[in-house]
């Protein structure tokens, strides 16, 4: 379908790289700054923290369709307006952000909103899938759970690391190769290691170790270590 003129208001990270990789595809324009009232525009993409989408959005004049960018959060927020919702499962970084091949929970308070919402993931090459208003906070904390969450445990594990002197690379190959396994097979079948195999002499070497030299991650590692064994102990009962 044809977006008509496009905007974009916010000119952070993620402002900057929709209009960047949207601009060779449609007529947009941005990133503008909070107070952009929309006029003359047919669709208003709200590229802004999550807590400033609701002033965001009120400042923006009747007709065009707003649309905002927030995992979290449901149309609601947007007023009673027709409305869409866009969020590009992608990390943006200052570099920018390469959103073809990723996911993009979509959302319309019509279906002309939600054909909008569908046509800006396509746009950026992504895969929409519709993700209702009452989901959208569990969707968001399994999307932190599996890119935040993760560099967090891979910072802990280079912590540890370095009292050894040995630097970060040589773990990931590694970590490339389990969450390949993971996205292939899943956890269960993707489950290596000493809890895995129910070496539980090692496990408990490598506890003491930590308890030694990175005591901060001590916690970190017992809520992992008895997560495991729980899938582990799930993979095992499988009939």
């Amino acid at each position: 379908m044809n977006l008509g003129r496009c905007a974009v208001v916010g000119a952070g990270r993620l402002g900057t790289a929709l209009v960047a990789t949207l601009g060779t595809r449609i007529d947009i324009a941005g990133p503008f700054g909070r107070g952009f009232d929309g006029a003359g525009h047919d669709v208003v993409i709200l590229a802004v923290p999550d807590g400033q989408i609701a002033s965001a959005a009120a400042a923006i004049v009747a007709g065009p369709l707003v649309g905002h960018c927030a995992g979290s959060l449901g149309l609601a927020v947007l007023g009673e307006r027709e409305c869409f919702a866009v969020h590009p499962l992608m990390t943006v970084t200052a570099h920018g952000a390469v959103f073809a091949g990723a996911g993009a929970a979509v959302a319309g308070s019509t279906r002309r909103a939600l054909a909008v919402a569908n046509e800006v993931a396509d746009l950026l090459g992504m895969h929409a899938v519709e993700v209702r208003d009452d989901d959208r906070a569990a969707y968001h904390a399994a999307a932190s759970m599996a890119s935040n969450f993760l560099v967090t445990l891979e910072d802990a594990a280079e912590a540890l690391l370095a009292t050894t002197g040995v630097d970060r690379s040589i773990l990931v190959p590694l970590v490339r190769a389990a969450l390949e396994d993971w996205a292939t097979l899943g956890g269960a079948a993707a489950l290596t290691g000493p809890i895995s195999r129910g070496d539980e002499a090692t496990v408990a070497r490598q506890r003491a170790a930590i308890a030694e030299r990175t005591p901060e991650l001590l916690a970190l590692f017992d809520a992992l270590a008895a997560s495991t064994h729980a899938l582990a102990d799930r993979r095992d009962n499988r009939t």
